[in-house]
C-alpha cells in the first residue's frame, strides 16, 4: 500500500511539474507571437505607456515608443495621442508631461494630446487612462509599447474596461539584440502569470512594471 501511495505521489508531482513547464511555455510563446502583431484599427486613442524620462527628456525606449505614436497618428488610426506615467522620487517631470511636450515639439497638435500624469506601473497607468476614457466617452485604444510588453499591457487595458489592441514599436533597446529579447521574454513571462494569477503587477524595469 505504501509503495502504491508513493508511486501516486509521484506521478502527481510529475504531472504538476509539467502542468507548470507547459504552462510557461505556452505563456512565453504567446508572449513572443503577440511581440510580432500590429494591430491598427481606428480608434478613439492611442496611448503611449510611459518610461524613463531625465529632466523631461524621454529615455531611448521612451523615444521610440513616442515615435511610433507619431506615426500612427499621421496615419489616421485616432485623432489623439494619449502620454501616461507619473513621477518618480526626485523627479521635475512626470513621464506623461516628458511624452506630451516631446509629441507637442514633434508638431502633433495641442489639442490632439492628454498627459495622464499618474501610474508607477502598467497596471496602475491603465487604470487611471480608462478613468480618463470613461471622463471622455472613449472606448477604444491602441496602445503603443515594448513588443515584450504588448500582450500584458493589452491584457491589463482590457481588464480595465478598454477596448483595446496594441502596436508595438520596433525600434530601441528593447528589441536590439536576441539576448535583450530573450531576457525581456523570460521577465514579461513571470509578470504575465503573477498577474493572471493575483490580479496585481509587479515594478521593475521599464516595459516590466
Amino acid at each position: 500500500m505504501g509503495v502504491r501511495i508513493g508511486n501516486l505521489l509521484n506521478r502527481v508531482a510529475g504531472a504538476a511539474v509539467l502542468a507548470l513547464v507547459l504552462l510557461v511555455g505556452s505563456t512565453g510563446l504567446a508572449i513572443w507571437w503577440n511581440a510580432r502583431q500590429d494591430s491598427r484599427p481606428e480608434s478613439d486613442a492611442i496611448v503611449v505607456l510611459g518610461s524613463a524620462q531625465y529632466n523631461g527628456v524621454p529615455s531611448s525606449i521612451f523615444e521610440a515608443r513616442l515615435e511610433h505614436a507619431i506615426a500612427l497618428y499621421e496615419q489616421g488610426v485616432a485623432p489623439r495621442i494619449v502620454t501616461v506615467g507619473g513621477r518618480a522620487e526626485g523627479d521635475e517631470f512626470t513621464e506623461a508631461e516628458a511624452g506630451r511636450e516631446y509629441l507637442a515639439n514633434a508638431g502633433v497638435p495641442e489639442d490632439a494630446l492628454l498627459a495622464v500624469e499618474q501610474g508607477v506601473d502598467t497596471l496602475q497607468s491603465m487604470r487611471v487612462v480608462a478613468a480618463a476614457f470613461d471622463e471622455r466617452g472613449w472606448g477604444s485604444a491602441v496602445v503603443v509599447t515594448d513588443p515584450w510588453h504588448a500582450m500584458r499591457a493589452e491584457r491589463m487595458a482590457e481588464d480595465a474596461g478598454i477596448e483595446a489592441e496594441s502596436s508595438p514599436t520596433r525600434q530601441g533597446p528593447a528589441v536590439q539584440t536576441r539576448a535583450t529579447q530573450l531576457r525581456y521574454i523570460v521577465r514579461e513571462t513571470a509578470a504575465y502569470l503573477l498577474y493572471r494569477a493575483t490580479g496585481e503587477s509587479v515594478a521593475g524595469a521599464p516595459g516590466i512594471g
